[in-house]
């Protein structure tokens, strides 16, 4: 972790100084909306698949659709590694055409999740391998570029009460990081801060709603992005794990008081 920081304080300056030739700013608005599924299987075992769906303008234009499944290994009840493919249709929109690139990904990640008193506290450190295809002359090329993206999320949610089903606080900033050889001028990726509110709706349905800042810079080092994104996602964690029936008895059928 320390030289995963080391390398975003050092690359950092050094991409700014390639982006002083007249920064360009594109500001957007997006609805980000996604379903993340975490079933357990067995004690050690899950399995893992998100669906996200994300627009430009709000709801009025494509961003993109992604898709990914895998499964994780639980070490302990706070620690769990992981193991995914994913794949994007990335909407690339000009004045006479809309074409969707696509992407394929392998995701390794290692996610901590530690109460702090009567705070959750989670540390997320994700590798994405990712095979990007190239446009040429606004039309799809067979080839890709590939680059690998390190990202570290740290994400606090707040409890406003002892009753878990009144919303809780929720804050998260994520940075991510990049290398390959396409990736000259923008080692920095993008960084993303989130502040809204994260509900639970059921025993294994939960929902955050709120807003997120996303600041992104393109591969030209001097062009950036930044999103103001109304964000909704949903988080299903089912429970598979055969349970053992306690031995029937005449208290059984009486309520816990």
């Amino acid at each position: 972790m320390k030289h995963f920081l080391f390398l975003a304080l050092f690359t950092c300056p050094f991409n700014f100084s390639f982006a002083q030739r007249s920064r360009e700013v594109q500001t957007q608005n997006h609805f980000w909306t996604s379903v993340n599924t975490q079933a357990r299987i067995s004690n050690k075992w899950s399995v893992i698949a998100d669906l996200h769906i994300r627009r430009t303008n709000y709801l009025k234009n494509n961003n993109f659709y992604y898709t990914r499944v895998g499964a994780a290994y639980h070490i302990n009840k706070n620690l769990s590694v992981s193991l995914s493919g994913g794949h994007m249709w990335l909407a690339n929109k000009t004045a006479t055409t809309e074409l969707f690139v696509n992407e394929n990904r392998l995701v390794q990640q290692i996610q901590l999740n530690q109460p702090v008193d009567k705070i959750q506290l989670s540390q997320r450190l994700r590798i994405e391998e990712r095979w990007i295809q190239k446009v040429v002359n606004s039309e799809l090329t067979d080839t890709y570029r590939y680059s690998t993206r390190f990202r570290y999320l740290l994400a606090l949610s707040i409890p406003l009460s002892n009753n878990k089903y009144i919303p809780s606080l929720a804050f998260a900033d994520e940075l991510m990081m990049q290398t390959g050889k396409d990736i000259i001028y923008n080692n920095f990726d993008q960084n993303r801060f989130f502040a809204g509110i994260k509900q639970q709706i059921t025993p294994s349905l939960a929902a955050d709603f709120g807003y997120m800042h996303v600041w992104q810079q393109r591969l030209s080092g001097y062009q950036y992005n930044r999103n103001h994104t109304i964000r909704l996602f949903f988080y299903w964690q089912p429970d598979f794990r055969k349970k053992k029936s306690p031995p029937p008895t005449a208290q059984n059928s009486l309520p816990l008081l």
